[in-house]
């Protein structure tokens, strides 16, 4: 009988979360020290990845290190690649989710403006997967996951260049998969939708468009860091062995329904 429990024990795991300072890469670090992964907690902010590193030690519930890196700087996505390889000998789950997105009509982004999100966005993704990808098809296993949006899916004025980034993550994503699979090694996705996080931060400070945003989703609210986390952490474990190459959306529903519900409740009818 299959030991479902274990399947999501990742103890001897050696993870690395890049973006591990704040937001969805925090909890992301978090699940997984949680989970008996070592996490090495890699941040361009590193007194954050020091902190989140330092917060998953002092808890006792798994074991961390932290490493200054830039998510738009290849060099440094192989360093750290290389550091992870020198240290621990492997790497079983790499996790990336830095974002950044300028709210801006694609009439008035600049040439800067737009290098700014694809490098940050999209060439790190690829380096990233180039970089943890390769080691892993070596060792004949491991599990990548990025983090998509489900702006790859649905658009509004103003996200125009940052949802091309989030859809180019889920089709790199799915090519990727069908080139490391036949080598022991998943990739996948999530896709957020509107999560509380330093990024959404200045939408959350405006209550119309908080609101607004809330009503897009079946639950009425904004989803917390700690639910994508625990989704990244499934997808990272051998609970979702046979997955790959799929986004998986952890958007409240969002993607789901036709816009904003209606209010209208169903009633039955007595006879």
């Amino acid at each position: 009988m299959q030991n479902y429990r274990q399947l999501f024990d990742l103890t001897g795991k050696v993870a690395v979360v890049l973006g591990a300072a704040s937001g969805i890469g925090q909890a992301s670090a978090h699940a997984l020290g949680s989970l008996g992964a070592h996490v090495v907690c890699a941040d361009r902010d590193a007194e954050g990845a020091e902190a989140t590193a330092r917060d998953i030690t002092e808890s006792g519930q798994g074991s961390a290190e932290w490493r200054a890196t830039d998510a738009a700087d290849g060099t440094h996505i192989a360093a750290l690649a290389e550091h992870t390889l020198v240290t621990h000998g492997r790497v079983d789950i790499a996790v990336a989710t830095p974002a950044l997105n300028i709210r801006k009509l694609i009439v008035d982004y600049t040439d800067d403006e737009f290098d700014q999100v694809m490098n940050l966005n999209l060439k790190g993704a690829f380096h990233f997967m180039r970089q943890f990808g390769v080691p892993m098809m070596k060792q004949g296993k491991g599990s990548l996951v990025l983090c998509s949006s489900m702006r790859a899916v649905t658009i509004e004025p103003g996200l125009g260049i940052y949802a091309a980034s989030k859809a180019g993550i889920e089709q790199m994503v799915k090519g990727f998969a069908s080139e490391v699979g036949s080598h022991g090694v998943r990739v996948n996705a999530v896709m957020p939708s509107i999560i509380e996080t330093r990024l959404t931060a200045p939408l959350k400070e405006r209550r119309e468009i908080y609101d607004t945003y809330a009503a897009h989703t079946v639950f009425n609210r904004w989803g917390q860091p700690s639910e994508v986390g625990a989704a990244v952490a499934f997808l990272a474990s051998d609970a979702a062995s046979y997955i790959s190459g799929s986004s998986l959306s952890v958007d409240g529903g969002w993607t789901a329904i036709d816009g904003p519900p209606t209010g209208l409740t169903q009633t039955r009818a007595s006879t």
